[in-house]
This record gives structure tokens, C-alpha cells and sequence, in this order.
């Protein structure tokens, strides 16, 4: 097949503004593991590239690359590109309808799209609906409560005083890796919150819960009209700040052993098969307690953990997609081949010549993108070996010639 896929951060998105680069570390992190399975397949792949990305020369497996360089050029250029292919996939957030709007857009070229039907996507996406289906089907999920945009802060206080117990979790309704997400631990805190939660919301409404003390993880799956199918149980690790700090994703282990493996499985599949339309890949996060695992989100589009399973799940993951979407068909059988370890790393921007160097070292997934408007990169790096200590201690060496290369020692 001919397939066209899009990746928002790395792809356009962006054109003609600063590009977050804690964002663009993960997006073209999935962009190119995506693209080097859907080659092994053996199908043609074309993607686009913001013309900052594209001009580095960055390391990607696909044939064609086509290079945006003016804001609003993604949606033409898709739609256009999507005409002399057969699939489109999209990788892009839900915030402000961004995924819907480009899937509804792939659709509408008259080519094939290998995401979920945008339809589950605006459910999925709206958290009044999404927390309401996931109680209706007997999901363990935090308690709840979401505002609508403009509400006074003493109405907040008042409605949180009566209906929840601190510490709460406040985040905005449309946001995606951590954006906008601050822990509360007094009544004090709660304008703050607010006002980090407007920053990062384009929609204005935000969720607050409470928070689930726990293991932080995430479920990938492979969906069809059908059922749904555990792939692996990934392990995030993330920084969860107070109002005054940045909350931010940094990285995970897949897969990841533990007690709750098996329920939190069957409660991923559920949470997933609560969404007509959901297809392909899904995500789902959950807090893993003592006893219970409970569902935080469900991500209709691939995720970040991608960048470990890709690697690590001993059969492609990229071709059962593209079976699960086009042939309803599901991989069923779950294989393993060691672990992944992956998390960002930050350093300071590297010349164009040592971004050369660091970007092709083995374990750099996503490169030190060496923008023109910041003094500082974000690359994604990876370890991988036949057990979680293995994989960590990869990623540590992996780290290590990449901070060498940047620092330009040898």
C-alpha cells in the first residue's frame, strides 16, 4: 500500500510558530518507529515535515518526505498527498479537535484512514462524556467534577468543598501529555491551578479529581468493531508539579510486570469497546492502587508508548493496525521479545554537525532538534535487553554517548 502519515508537532503543525519540544520529542519519536514498521511491512510511506525538521535531514525510513514551511500549508497538504495514497494515519492530540478535524479531513479525500472513526474520536475526547460512559459500564475512574469555562473561582471552591477530598488532580478537558495538569493539596492553590489549566485549554472547560495514590500506567490496544485486544501494560513516568511547577510526561518501560496486569487488561478493553468507532490503535491510562486499577483516560490514537512496544512486541505492530483496521482482524497472540526503556532527555542545542552525529547514535529515537527559537533541545533515547534492568542500563549508555556527542567530547 501507499500510505501517507502525519504527525502534527513534526508535520506542519506548527509552521510559522515555536514548536513545544517536549512535544515534538515524543511526536516524532512515533512518527519514526510508525514509519520504520509500516516499511518493514513492505508498504510506500510519505510524510510530511515542518521545513525546520525536513532541512536537518533527520534519520526516517520513508520515500518520500514533503516539507511544510508556512502555518495552515498541513491541512492543503494533506488533503492533497492523501489523494495519491491509499491510507492516511494521523498522529496528532485531541486538544482544540486537532485529530478529529485532520482525520475527518483524511477521510473526506476519498482515501482510506487507518484511524479511529473521528466520531469516537469527539467522544473520546470530551471528558464529560468520556467519565459519564466509563460509570455507566462499571470502570473504576478517580471522582470527578468538570467545569465549564468561564465559572467563578469562588463557585470552584465551593463545588470542590462539597463534592471532593484533597489531594485533587486538576487538568484542562482537552489537553494531552501532561499539559496543564497540577497537583492541589489546599484550597489556596486552587486559582493557580486554574489559571495553569486556562493556559494549555483551548476549550476553556477543565476536570478535577481526586487523586489516585498509585502506579502511573498506560494499556496499548488493538481495536476492531469486534473487541479489543491487550497488547502490553506500559509503565509511564511522569512529573506531577504543584500549580507553580510544569507536570510533564518523560518517558516509560514496556513491558511492565505487575500484580494488576491481567485486570487492568480487561478493564482497558472495556473502557475501549464503551466507544463505538474505535479502531486501530487505542490507548488507555490508568492509576494502578492497591487493589484496583482505575481508568484516567482513553487516548483514540497512538501513543507515545509506541516508541517501547514497536520495538519489543515480537510481531509488527504497524502491519496489525493497518489488519485491525482494514480487515477487522486482531493479533492475538501476546509475545514479548525483552524490554524497552525510553524517557527524554534535555540538552543544550547542538550545531548543526553534532545534531548530525547524535541523531544517527544507536538509541536516539528522536533527535536534538537544534530549532532557531530555543536555546535548549528535548530528544527522546531508548535502552533495550531481555530484562527491565537490562533495558535501563541500555538506555543509561545510551544517554551517556549522546550527552558526549552534544558536550563534543568523543
Amino acid at each position: 500500500m501507499k500510505i501517507l502519515v502525519y504527525e502534527h508537532a513534526s508535520g506542519g503543525g506548527y509552521a510559522g510558530e515555536p514548536i513545544d519540544l517536549s512535544i515534538l520529542s515524543e511526536g516524532y519519536g512515533m512518527l519514526r518507529c510508525l514509519v520504520a514498521d509500516l516499511k518493514a511491512a513492505g508498504n510506500e510511506v510519505t510524510v510530511l515535515l515542518d521545513g525546520r525538521i525536513s532541512s536537518l535531514n533527520p534519520p526516517i525510513a520513508a520515500d518520500y518526505v514533503i516539507p511544510l514551511f508556512h502555518a495552515g500549508e498541513s491541512k492543503q497538504f494533506l488533503a492533497n498527498a492523501a489523494k495519491i495514497n491509499d491510507a492516511v494515519y494521523v498522529i496528532a492530540p485531541e486538544t482544540g479537535r486537532t485529530l478529529e478535524t485532520f482525520v475527518l479531513l483524511a477521510g473526506q479525500t476519498g482515501g482510506v484512514s487507518l484511524n479511529c472513526e473521528a466520531s469516537a474520536i469527539r467522544l473520546a475526547a470530551d471528558k464529560t462524556i468520556l467519565y459519564q460512559t466509563l460509570k455507566d459500564y462499571g470502570l473504576c475512574t478517580p471522582k470527578t467534577v468538570i467545569f465549564g469555562a468561564g465559572i467563578s473561582l469562588d463557585k470552584v471552591k465551593s463545588v470542590i468543598k462539597n463534592n471532593l477530598t484533597y489531594p485533587l488532580v486538576f487538568k484542562p478537558s482537552d489537553s494531552v501529555s501532561c499539559g496543564g495538569l497540577s497537583v492541589v493539596k489546599e484550597e489556596g492553590q486552587i486559582g493557580n491551578a486554574i489559571r495553569k489549566v486556562m493556559s494549555k485549554s483551548l476549550g476553556g472547560r477543565f476536570v478535577v479529581q481526586e487523586f489516585i495514590k498509585g502506579e502511573a500506567v498506560s494499556v496499548s490496544l488493538l481495536c476492531t468493531d469486534e473487541g479489543a485486544f491487550s497488547m502490553s501494560l506500559n509503565k509511564q513516568n511522569l512529573k506531577l508539579a504543584s500549580p507553580e511547577g510544569v507536570s510533564s510526561y518523560i518517558g516509560g518501560v514496556v513491558p511492565f510486570d505487575h500484580v494488576l496486569r491481567d485486570a487492568s487488561f480487561k478493564m482497558a478493553e472495556k473502557a475501549a469497546t464503551s466507544f463505538p468507532g474505535l479502531r486501530g490503535y487505542v490507548g488507555v491510562d490508568l492509576v494502578l492502587a492497591e487493589e484496583v486499577p482505575y481508568v484516567v483516560d482513553v487516548n483514540p490514537r497512538l501513543t507515545t508508548s509506541y516508541i517501547g512496544l514497536s520495538r519489543v512486541a515480537g510481531f509488527n505492530v504497524g502491519e496489525a493496525i493497518i489488519n485491525a483496521v482494514l480487515n477487522g482482524k486482531l493479533h492475538t497472540r501476546l509475545k514479548s521479545n525483552g524490554f524497552a526503556w525510553f524517557s527524554k532527555v534535555e540538552s543544550s542545542k547542538p550545531s548543526v554537525n553534532f545534531f548530525q552525529k547524535a541523531a544517527h547514535l544507536s538509541g536516539v529515537i528522536s533527535p536534538p532538534f537544534p530549532l532557531s527559537d530555543s536555546a535548549k533541545s528535548i530528544s527522546m533515547v531508548a535502552g533495550y535487553g531481555e530484562s527491565v534492568g537490562e533495558a535501563k542500563r541500555g538506555f543509561e549508555e545510551a544517554k551517556k554517548r549522546f550527552i558526549n556527542i552534544i558536550s563534543g567530547g568523543k
